[in-house]
């Protein structure tokens, strides 16, 4: 029997609540994490309906991607949809629980699934976090050297670009004089005591400090292991709004758009008018990241395919990017697709839906 909070603990293993945005409010937003979880429906939004098709199917807890609690509530009524949610989801003793910009902005998260389903090699972010890396040294007697590295590897450090269990070592010679109630793992109390030792660095994202700190206390020889820990400003070339990639081959841009339409369903793919003959270099952000034309031009991207954008920007782009537009909602909607992965590759035998329901607010009437 698997409690609802070690459900969301697979979820935030990769897809951490500490990159959201500041404005953002992912995480918990109704119920109790400790009950018992008796299956998880994904979804996009949370709406009543929604919430019925999780009754319906035995599911306790709702996994969404925009929040239903974006600002703060004054009353729980009747009222809006949000009050109604809130008194839905308590009287069915439901969990509620949202992953938005978090989900946005992790490596492997939404940016990268749609990158991989349109067929993008070479990936990276496209508006490269920063402070967002930490850097480790330690001091290690050379025979335990490994064992501690090891540890650190397992625990989420060491990993920078497609390269993991990167370290830099050195070695010197460390000194120190047990006191009385030390339990030394070398040396003898009170004798001035000189160790052949390593130093040992290693990066990781700063969301994974505990666990890092928890590894190192858990697997050093020394009683009091001697350590630093530095933020640093470099980018992490992963984690950030947005990714960009190249597709195998150039496509021609009519070609290419009717490609698009297709994989998102859109009824309102837009763009901006562009010179270009040919797609190479694809820049992609769902939601509202029109913001980022200007990043996807200095990398050279051909196109910036976003959920929406304002009338404005379809001019200031001027086609370079080409600004492509395929709605909110349509660009989105693969993260119920990305959560129900996660979980399921973490807990195999756990019961995980994705929503049948279409939850966009916006339609669009075709011209006949």
């Amino acid at each position: 029997m698997t409690p609802i909070y070690k459900v969301w603990e697979a979820l935030t293993e990769k897809l951490p609540t500490a990159l959201q945005e500041s404005y953002d409010n992912c995480g918990l937003q109704v119920g109790d994490p400790s009950q018992i979880a008796t299956g998880v429906l994904c979804c996009v939004d949370i709406t009543e309906a929604v919430l019925q098709e999780a009754i319906a199917k035995g599911c306790n807890m709702i996994i969404a991607h925009h929040p239903l609690l974006f600002k703060g509530l004054k009353q729980i009524g009747t009222s809006s949809y949000i009050e109604r949610c809130v008194r839905l989801a308590i009287r069915h003793d439901l969990t509620i629980y949202a992953a938005h910009t978090n989900a946005d902005n992790a490596d492997g998260g939404l940016n990268y699934l749609l990158a991989e389903e349109l067929g993008l090699e070479s990936v990276t972010a496209l508006a490269p976090m920063s402070d967002t890396l930490m850097e480790l040294v330690t001091f290690i007697p050379a025979k335990k050297l490994n064992q501690v590295a090891e540890a650190l590897w397992a625990a989420g450090a060491g990993t920078i670009g497609a390269y993991d269990s990167c370290s830099y070592r050195s070695s010197g010679q460390g000194t120190f004089r047990a006191l009385d109630g030390a339990h030394p793992f070398v040396g003898e109390i009170g004798q001035l005591h000189v160790e052949p030792e390593e130093r040992l660095s290693l990066t990781f994202p700063a969301y994974r400090q505990r666990q890092v700190e928890q590894a190192l206390l858990a697997s050093h020889p020394y009683e009091t292991p001697a350590y630093s820990v530095t933020r640093l400003q470099n980018v992490h070339p992963r984690i950030g709004a947005g990714v960009i990639g190249e597709l195998p081959e150039a496509e021609p841009v009519d070609s290419f758009l009717r490609r698009v339409t297709d994989y998102f369903k859109t009824e309102q793919l837009r763009y901006s008018v562009t010179e270009k003959t040919a797609i190479k270099r694809v820049a992609i952000c769902g939601g509202a990241g029109a913001f980022l034309w200007k990043q996807a031009k200095r990398a050279g991207a051909d196109i910036l395919i976003t959920g929406e954008a304002k009338y404005n920007d379809y001019f200031d782009c001027e086609g370079a990017p080409i600004l492509c537009t395929v709605g909110h909602y349509e660009s989105e909607c693969i993260a119920t697709q990305l959560f129900a992965q996660i979980i399921s590759d973490k807990m195999p035998n756990f019961a995980v839906y994705q929503s049948e329901l279409d939850s966009n607010p916006i339609k669009a009437l075709q011209h006949p």
